[in-house]
């Protein structure tokens, strides 16, 4: 049985909100899921944003009236504004691998728990 059968299996059985990983190779494996899912989560949204803006494009169009121009600044509104929380939701995906290193959490939780074992004798 492979490790992501044991993992769904066990997943299945609990919940996936309370799968605790009981080796690394598990805890790997989740953390993996956890960002594949969330890059998905991203093409949806860019999938939606550039479908709906589309419609948008559309309805604006047949609204114009005879010789009026498209580029007004009423017919691009949705697109900046939605286009800007578009663009926040790639860098909350992307970036932080990309600026602090793919093992940057790791880190920080060892460097954070080290330091409350030490401040815990003191």
């Amino acid at each position: 049985m492979s490790i992501e059968d044991r993992i769904q299996r066990r997943m299945d059985r609990r919940g996936s909100n309370d799968f605790v990983p009981t080796n690394p190779e598990e805890a790997k494996y989740q953390e993996a899921l956890k960002r594949v899912k969330r890059i998905k989560g991203f093409y949806t949204h860019a999938l939606v944003y550039i479908v709906i803006n589309i419609m948008i494009v559309i309805v604006n169009i047949q609204d114009l009236k005879e010789g009026e121009s498209y580029f007004q600044f009423k017919n691009f509104i949705t697109l900046s504004f939605w286009g800007i929380g578009l663009l926040a939701h790639g860098l909350s995906v992307f970036l932080p691998g990309m600026i602090l290193g793919s093992n940057w959490e790791e880190r920080k939780i060892r460097e954070l728990m080290e330091k409350e074992k030490n401040n815990k004798w003191e």
